[in-house]
């Protein structure tokens, strides 16, 4: 177990964007359930992970992506996860979680395929 690992975040116009660098695992994954679980998330928004600087991840680094998914969900917003390294992507495949999350080449890819709900549009609804 490391704790080498370091979390970055910023903010764009499609919402919160949290970068992981290093390597994580048993020993980093609480800071980033904390930066997940205290992330300003609000209905539409896109929470991106960019991982392009992960190094490994292990069993409680997954638990912490998921957890990011389930922040998502609560908040009806959306997650991208941008720049998966080739094994964590392999190992999603592998453990069953590869259709469960979006997954772009770069942060930037993710967000700039981000859109508003479709509710938060005005339509005409009248017949």
């Amino acid at each position: 177990m490391s704790t080498d690992f370091t979390i970055t975040n910023h903010t764009t116009e499609a919402g919160p964007v949290l970068v992981f660098i290093g390597e994580l695992d048993a020993a980093s994954s609480p800071a980033a359930f904390a930066a997940i679980q205290t992330l300003a998330l609000t209905r539409g928004q896109l929470l991106v992970l960019d991982l392009a600087g992960l190094e490994f991840c292990d069993s409680s680094g997954i638990s912490a992506l998921i957890a990011a998914r389930n922040r998502a969900t609560d908040a009806d917003a959306q997650l991208a996860l941008a720049a998966v390294p080739a094994q964590l992507d392999r190992t999603f495949g592998l453990i069953g979680l590869k259709g469960i999350f979006s997954t772009y080449p770069t942060a930037r890819a993710a967000y700039d395929t981000w859109s508003t709900p479709t509710s938060e549009h005005p339509t005409d609804t009248s017949d």
